[in-house]
């Protein structure tokens, strides 16, 4: 596999072009509808094999309703660490494969925090044996092929039944609600990062983006949004510095809003993370100074940044130097 394409960057400032001009809030009509084209990828709400010398070490806890795993390094409180909020692909908080990751950062001195950003409803998973069951190529092969296209639909099908339902009305009250409650059991890692960073993967991913940008507050229940606007500004963001792999479902209002220093790390001709769109950051993040990071890998499957085994060596190291990417700009803000 090729290397990744050279990155590019540019010096964070807070000046910000004409934001005015485009209102962005981070509950909104336009972020509730998925890109044009696919929506979710397999890698997105199917965990690919964990390897079996590898195992969880944080614990499953509550803020609030909320579920969330947490990962600390092995000498905190007595040595201090920055606060890391995880945001899952499809598959949850309660993939092994995602607890490990959360680990992995833990383990280079953050706590991390991985909130169930779906309530209980995670992604339908693939029925592995039926989806991978080879296909003979003659006589009763035609019939296992209607079965396989069958089932291929009837699972395509309710991805996106459940994908209609993970709408940011549904998903950033929970984040809020977990971040707010992260400034409180856990001041002392928000104080010596100077803020909360985030990284997310997949589906993750865009609420890393939509974190890390401008937004209003929206209205308490009950009360009319028009009142909260009449009276409150645009809002920084709520993170200090983030990175995405692979996002899913990001749109241009999103990459427009960013304001905190953010890292991209991207499949080449990935169609979940249409060029288009990733263009349209590009540009906004140069015109607007905001500090920012790109690296396409070539010759990877979308989801390949998230833990978990891969046959092919190739792959295997695109992940482990994704990791490493991430790592470092999370470390050098």
């Amino acid at each position: 596999m090729s290397s990744p394409e050279p990155a590019t960057k540019a010096p964070e400032s807070d000046a910000m072009e004409d934001a005015a001009n485009t209102e962005h809030t981070l509950i909104s009509a336009q972020d509730s509808r998925a890109q044009d084209g696919p929506s979710m990828g397999e890698h997105c709400v199917t965990d690919r094999p964990t390897p079996s010398d590898r195992q969880p070490s944080g614990e499953m806890s509550k803020m609030s309703d909320i579920d969330v795993y947490i990962s600390k390094p092995a000498d905190y409180p007595n040595t201090p660490a920055k606060l890391l909020l995880l945001l899952t692909p499809g598959t949850g908080v309660h993939s092994t494969n995602n607890q490990i990751q959360a680990d992995m950062f833990a383990q280079e001195g953050f706590v991390v925090i991985m909130p169930d950003q779906f309530k209980g409803d995670s992604a339908p998973t693939s029925n592995k044996a039926t989806l991978s069951s080879p296909v003979e190529p003659q006589g009763p092969g035609l019939l296992e092929r209607i079965k396989l296209g069958a089932v291929e639909t009837a699972k395509s099908f309710m991805v996106d039944m459940w994908l209609a339902r993970q709408t940011p009305e549904k998903v950033l009250p929970v984040l809020l609600k977990v971040i707010e409650t992260c400034k409180d059991e856990y001041a002392d890692a928000v104080a010596h990062g100077e803020g909360i960073y985030a990284i997310g993967y997949c589906f993750g991913g865009k609420y890393v983006v939509m974190l890390a940008g401008e937004h209003q507050e929206t209205a308490p229940q009950g009360q009319a949004a028009k009142d909260v606007e009449a009276g409150s500004a645009q809002k920084g963001p709520l993170i200090k510095a983030g990175a995405v792999a692979h996002a899913t479902l990001v749109t241009r209002e999103d990459m427009k809003a960013v304001k905190a220093p953010l890292m991209l790390v991207c499949v080449e001709n990935d169609p979940l993370f249409p060029e288009e769109v990733l263009e349209i950051g590009r540009k906004y993040f140069a015109a607007s100074n905001v500090e920012h990071e790109v690296s396409i890998y070539p010759e990877v499957p979308h989801g390949f940044a998230v833990y978990g085994d891969y046959d092919s060596p190739a792959i295997k190291q695109a992940q482990e130097t994704a990791f490493r990417q991430m790592l470092n700009w999370l470390k050098a803000h």
